[in-house]
């Protein structure tokens, strides 16, 4: 026969065993949560795509300003297309089904951080692009102009030609593959087989008043 003997309040005693319960498995998760984030911010700058791509990586914890034995971390990136992408490398073709247009360093870049598309280029240049076509590699998008002291092509101010020069301004391709450079599935689950043994390093047995 077995006997057993509760000293003390068995509600008290079952309502701090809970209260702890509940700490330990939020500030797991909550650790879990936050070790995500860093190591998805890390891979992005460590791939070279910039802390500024690093800095949409969010986490959160729920429920909110509690504890709970059902707590949950949500960690996801306020550029959720831009980072699925060289997550998971995608095919990607024009939407028309015609051609990418993948600008050269001698384009420049788009304002505010946007794509920079043939039209933009030649407003804002004031020239018009050619096109020229490769059978072997991409087909071009060409300006007769000059490429000025910062390697950008514009129009040329030279009366008698001198510098003048074709720039190729965008290279034309039919898809592009997007290398893989984000493992993000392989830090989420690390963190995730970590969290029951978290949880029993986090656990404080309550001390009750006797």
């Amino acid at each position: 026969m077995i006997r057993m003997k509760i000293d003390g309040d068995i509600t008290a005693v079952m309502a701090a065993e809970l209260a702890a319960g509940e700490k330990a498995v939020t500030k797991a998760v909550a650790d879990a949560g936050a070790g995500v984030k860093q190591d998805w911010r890390a891979q992005i700058t460590g791939t070279g795509l910039g802390p500024r791509l690093a800095r949409t990586i969010r986490s959160a914890i729920y429920p909110k300003g509690q504890t709970s034995l059902n707590a949950a971390a949500l960690v996801w990136s306020r550029a959720p297309a831009i980072v699925g992408a060289h997550n998971t490398g995608p095919l990607i073709r024009s939407k028309d089904g015609f051609w990418l247009a993948i600008p050269t360093e001698a384009a420049g870049k788009g304002t505010r951080g946007k794509a920079l598309t043939p039209g933009d280029w030649e407003r804002r240049r004031g020239l018009r692009l050619r096109f020229v076509y490769r059978r072997n590699g991409p087909s071009l998008l060409v300006a007769d102009g000059r490429l000025n002291k910062r390697g950008l092509g514009v129009a040329s101010r030279s009366k008698t030609g001198r510098g003048r020069a074709t720039v190729p301004i965008f290279l034309l391709v039919r898809q592009v593959k997007l290398r893989k450079r984000l493992d993000l599935e392989k830090a989420a689950t690390i963190a995730q087989d970590r969290i029951p043994g978290a949880i029993v390093a986090n656990w404080v047995e309550p001390r009750l008043k006797g």
